[in-house]
């Protein structure tokens, strides 16, 4: 029996190159926290509040205290800053003088709306109770100066009454629905079942 001869292996040889990228910084010794400097300003080496205290093992204490610090004298209700007071009281105000207000408002208020008398507000509930059909809110509170809400609550409906309207309104409605075509039927009926899932 005759074995196939085999054809010798070729041994490719790969050259491994290491690429070293050089740093941005300086690496610190191994087993130190050294650091090399900044390249830019320290902001505080040249403030002249800061206090520099060199420590040991090439450390640097530096202190600063803040702009603006709190004082404990200030309190919520007599505050140190003139902001912070309700009301500014001109360095050269005697003690008996009125202090002065607070600047202008930057938007106008709104002026009130004046109050209905209580003889108009028996006139609409009059009216509403003798023909709520055709004196409605709308015409009541066009009449009057007044919101049609204003009307609903001064001169609301009896609930059975309201019953009523409101069944012959949705009656109304289902005539109308009636005449829509079977398209416009369905785009109304997913919609509101879209409406349901919100």
């Amino acid at each position: 029996m005759v074995l196939p001869t085999r054809s010798p292996t070729l041994s490719l040889v790969f050259k491994r190159t290491i690429v070293r990228q050089a740093l941005k910084y300086r690496r610190p010794r191994p087993g130190t926290s050294e650091r090399p400097p900044p390249k830019w300003e320290d902001p505080l080496a040249g403030s002249d509040r800061a206090v520099v205290t060199p420590l040991e093992d090439n450390l640097t204490f530096i202190h600063r205290p803040p702009p603006t610090a709190p004082t404990p004298f200030s309190l919520t209700t007599n505050p140190t800053s003139p902001l912070l007071r309700p009301f500014v009281t001109p360095p050269t105000a005697g003690p008996d003088e009125i202090p002065v207000s607070l600047p202008p408002l930057v938007r106008k208020a709104h002026a009130q709306p004046e109050r209905v008398s209580e003889d108009v507000i028996r006139r609409i509930q009059f009216l509403r109770e003798k023909d709520p059909t055709v004196y409605t809110r709308g015409v009541l509170a066009k009449r009057f100066g007044v919101t049609q809400g204003f009307v609903g609550q001064v001169a609301a409906l009896k609930k059975p009454e309201r019953k009523k309207r409101v069944a012959a309104r949705d009656e109304a409605h289902e005539k109308k629905r009636d005449q829509w075509s079977d398209k416009h039927s369905l785009v109304k009926a997913i919609r509101k079942k879209r409406r349901e899932l919100w």
